[in-house]
């Protein structure tokens, strides 16, 4: 893997807020900033592509249409729009969504394009119902505090996941409208201690991260999440909810063996490190954050999902092969985890990769500039 000097990419006039590359068009990538614009880049052009004004106030988050990325999800102050790229001159919404109260902090759009969640200061998340262009369900009281992020599961269409500044992964029904699952990661760090050199920030969830289809095979059924007290969680899924299924029917049953049974599956659920095979932490032990993490993204170069990327407030963007944890029978002793660490002169924003060979890690600090790396 190589570190190199990072292309500089212009075209927000104040600091850039979220980035998001294309998948069919490599090298094609989109940026939003707090001067209420999103720039659209070509990799092969030296200067922004097009500048599109969405309004007045921040441009919180952006995401393409799965299957027609020539539409784009905008979300700016309270409110959610849609723009055809194509209609570049004209830069007029097709769509708007009024449906959250408060400032939204990320929006996520399902794979079949179906649906769209908005997260937002609140503790809100809202299902919009992109194809009847209308409010599906709100997802409420699950967050305490401000949900911070939001991804749906595209191995089960019904379900998103949300993380927020209260310390708690939620795992929704948003059929149903309720959560099933909610890991608290302030009750984790109570009972592990953290590790020696650890930040002592509280364990907020700032962004998380779930494989697409075709990096299933490989990742399995996870859950990548930032934390603010500078650790990034690799959660598996499907493990916590058989843990919980495990212990809700076991729990029903009486008599002394089946009390002891209940006992070793609780622990197994209640410990993360339990046989190693549950929660992996990347943490200041294994050469992890210093600071709050602010963003997490699966790789889409090179073999999709291998690495883990990560950037925080302690202006380091690090490259976790998180693949050699798996191959080792999945023991978190942290060698050659770690793969690249760069070193930057700012906090990270946001970050996203794209599937090229080069010029494939693009990075939002606290400036206006962008700034594209190499990794390969």
């Amino acid at each position: 893997m190589a570190e190199s000097k990072p292309r500089r990419l212009k075209g927000h006039k104040a600091t850039a807020t979220c980035c998001v590359a294309s998948r069919d068009r490599p090298g094609v990538i989109l940026t939003s900033g707090e001067d209420g614009c999103v720039c659209w880049f070509d990799m092969r052009c030296k200067d922004v592509v097009n500048t599109m004004e969405v309004g007045k106030e921040a441009v919180s988050s952006i995401c393409f249409k799965p299957g027609d990325e020539n539409m784009i999800y905008v979300s700016s102050g309270k409110e959610v729009m849609c723009f055809d790229v194509h209609l570049a001159t004209s830069w007029k919404p097709l769509e708007k969504y009024n449906y959250n109260k408060e400032e939204i902090n990320q929006i996520a759009c399902n794979s079949k394009s179906s649906f769209l969640a908005a997260t937002d200061d609140g503790g809100d998340v809202k299902i919009i119902d992109i194809r009847q262009q209308c409010l599906y369900k709100t997802l409420r009281a699950g967050h305490t505090s401000i949900c911070s992020s939001v991804q749906f599961l595209p191995w089960r269409p019904w379900e998103v996941i949300s993380g927020g500044l209260d310390s708690k992964l939620v795992m929704w029904d948003f059929s149903k409208g309720r959560p099933y699952k909610i890991v608290d990661f302030g009750l984790d760090d109570v009972n592990s201690g953290g590790s020696a050199g650890q930040c002592l920030n509280p364990a907020f969830v700032h962004a998380i991260a779930v494989p697409e289809t075709d990096m299933l095979n490989k990742s399995g059924k996870i859950c990548v999440v930032a934390r603010g007290d500078g650790v990034v969680d690799v959660i598996n899924i499907e493990t916590e909810l058989a843990a919980m299924k495990s212990k809700t029917s076991t729990t029903s049953q009486k008599g002394s063996q089946n009390k002891s049974k209940t006992s070793s599956s609780t622990a197994d659920a209640e410990n993360p490190d339990q046989n190693g095979r549950k929660r992996l932490h990347l943490d200041f032990s294994l050469g992890g954050h210093t600071a709050a993490v602010s963003c997490v993204a699966f790789s889409l170069f090179g073999e999709r999902g291998k690495f883990i990327i990560s950037g925080g407030n302690d202006k380091s963007v690090k490259v976790w092969d998180w693949s050699t944890y798996l191959d080792a029978g999945q023991t978190s002793n942290g060698i050659d985890i770690l793969q690249l660490n760069f070193n930057l002169s700012r906090k990270v924003n946001w970050l996203c990769t794209t599937p090229s060979e080069t010029e494939n890690l693009v990075v939002c600090d606290t400036s206006k500039v962008v700034k594209v790396y190499s990794v390969s």
